[in-house]
């Protein structure tokens, strides 16, 4: 496997991800996009505000890719998430992995959203009209 792409970026371009994974072995290539949503249990989104500790968030996304490339056989991961304001239909995380097989990026895939849900230490405050609620408590 290629070496995965890890990043914290202030944006993220979804157009470039299929290139990022595209490879000559791989006849699949999943990819999640996480994007802001408008509302909210029942309430409206104006936008959410992501923030991290960079170093920290790399380091367990590369664990995580490795982990996933342990699991099954892949050619090329992508991990990145968004931090700062981002607004409804803006896209804020992104995760892909290519293989020879359509269930290996499939699976892989999703464990790659699900297990940096988890563990990576993002955190994220929805703003609606009149209030602001940080999603995840700090570690």
């Amino acid at each position: 496997m290629e070496k995965p792409i890890i990043e914290i970026v202030d944006i993220i371009d979804t157009s470039q991800v299929y290139g990022e994974l595209a490879h000559a072995g791989s006849g699949g290539i999943c990819v999640f996009v996480g994007s802001v949503r408008e509302f909210t249990n029942n309430e409206e989104v104006v936008s959410l505000e992501f923030e991290t500790y960079a170093k920290m968030a790399i380091k367990e996304m590369e664990k995580i890719a490795i982990e996933a490339s342990n699991k099954w056989v892949l050619n090329k991961i992508v991990v990145r998430h968004a931090v700062g304001v981002k607004n409804v239909q803006e896209p804020v995380v992104v995760v892909g992995a290519s293989s020879a097989h359509r269930n290996d990026c499939f699976e892989a895939c999703r464990f790659l959203i699900d297990t940096l849900k988890e563990r990576v230490p993002i955190w994220k405050k929805e703003i609606f009209k009149n209030k602001s609620v940080w999603v995840s408590a700090h570690p």
